[in-house]
């Protein structure tokens, strides 16, 4: 609008200009041509046949700047500066007070003269001031109309927004499985509001998950400390019922011990099971052929024995078989999965199978155990978790759970592959070192 105002006006103005300009050579034409035309008759030609303008002033002045053939007015008093400045520049466009007025140069047979048209552009003016007021008027109806229309379709475009966050507010740790209406959403929604709620489905599959599993985790960590704590009080209450023999203190007392260390064992898999990602430090190189080999040589010799690994495919630069991390923790994984597959495996021996491929390094450790159904599968990492078939083995359900924390706390990825009754594949695999 400011544009449109500076173009009108500018507009005007040029226009009023050209006014003057044709009005100062009509009057050079109609009075310095006709020779003989007196001062008077000029004048009644001017009332009669051209358009008067507000505040009109014409004068002709000679080559000596002295006013000729039309009485100088009295209204104006244009100084001789000026008028020099339209002998040299011909053409001159200036102010007279409330006026604009032109002057221009002009030959005549009789000598050369200058002629000073001037006048108000009252019209102009007027054109100016009623296009302000149309522009203002508009610009103020613009902003009610915009202000009305972007409440309007402000509310529409973000009542989804409203819906979704009516629907998250009412879910709270007691309603987790509850989920974000995506259905609900109009058809013309379906883009950032349905990634929205999708976003928010998924977070909240985590948070239940997450509960879940704390749920689980409370429930069996209670269970399996129990039972220990009840075993040895049992014990000791066996004891002090009455006085024994010194072999049935010692007998009573290995037991309790036993308990006792298991307890401590399975106190240490919670705290480790916890306190991995703490515990991590990856400012170490570590060789994990060499890794491998230390988790092996960790084992009873009994066990050591029926551990038999195998080097397969080998880089050229053994730096390839290097990788970042903490030496302890990774030990820790490595033995747990060679304590796995030997105690599910009965006598049965455990080959270990190590290669390096595609820039990767891969590691297996294969059984021929009891197994695992296909149903227990997907939650066989769920820390003390115990298939149906396993509970007649000693054991807590943490150490896979905290290998499998401790490989990809590392960049690894563990999979574990097992049919009932056939044995069961854990394959780790590392990318490039």
């Amino acid at each position: 609008m400011s544009v449109v105002y500076i173009l009108q006006a500018d507009y005007t103005q040029d226009e009023f200009h050209q006014r003057l300009r044709d009005r100062a050579e009509v009057t050079g034409y109609v009075f310095l041509e006709q020779d003989e035309l007196r001062a008077e008759a000029f004048r009644e030609f001017q009332r009669r046949y051209l358009r008067t303008l507000a505040g009109e002033v014409l004068q002709i002045y000679d080559a000596q700047l002295r006013p000729r053939f039309i009485e100088q007015d009295r209204r104006v008093n244009i100084s001789d500066q000026i008028l020099a400045r339209i002998l040299t520049e011909k053409e001159v466009y200036f102010e007279l007070g409330a006026r604009q007025a032109v002057g221009i140069f002009y030959r005549d047979n009789q000598g050369e003269y200058i002629i000073v048209a001037a006048a108000e552009n009252l019209s102009g003016r007027k054109r100016l001031e009623h296009l302000a007021t149309m522009l203002a008027c508009i610009f103020v109806g613009s902003l009610v109309v915009i202000y009305v229309a972007g409440r309007v379709f402000a509310g529409r475009a973000l009542a989804p927004i409203a819906a979704v966050n009516d629907q998250v507010d009412r879910i709270t740790a007691r309603d987790l499985h509850l989920r974000v209406d995506e259905q609900g959403l109009s058809r013309s929604e379906q883009d950032e509001i349905t990634r929205l709620a999708r976003t928010f489905n998924r977070m909240l599959e985590r948070l239940e998950e997450g509960f879940e599993g704390q749920r689980t985790f409370v429930s069996n960590a209670s269970h399996e400390l129990r039972t220990p704590l009840t075993a040895t009080i049992g014990e000791i209450q066996v004891l002090l019922n009455r006085d024994r023999e010194p072999a049935a203190y010692r007998e009573a007392l290995s037991s309790v011990l036993n308990e006792l260390q298991e307890l401590k064992l399975l106190i240490n898999n919670l705290l480790d099971l916890t306190q991995v990602e703490n515990a991590a430090d990856h400012g170490e190189e570590i060789r994990l052929d060499e890794l491998l080999w230390e988790a092996r040589e960790a084992l009873l010799p009994e066990l050591r024995r029926r551990v038999q690994v195998t080097m397969d495919e080998l880089p050229a630069m053994p730096e390839q078989l290097e990788i970042k991390g903490n030496r302890q923790l990774l030990r820790r994984a490595l033995t747990n999965l060679l304590d796995n597959a030997l105690k599910y495996s009965g006598s049965q021996p455990v080959a270990v199978r190590f290669s390096y491929r595609h820039d990767q390094i891969f590691l297996q450790v294969e059984d021929q155990g009891i197994g695992i159904a296909a149903k227990d599968l997907n939650r066989i990492f769920q820390p003390f978790f115990r298939a149906d078939n396993a509970r007649a083995v000693v054991g807590h359900g943490v150490g896979l759970p905290l290998a499998r924390r401790i490989i990809e706390l590392h960049g690894g990825q563990l999979y574990v592959q097992s049919r009932l009754g056939n044995g069961t594949v854990v394959e780790v695999v590392f990318g490039a070192g």
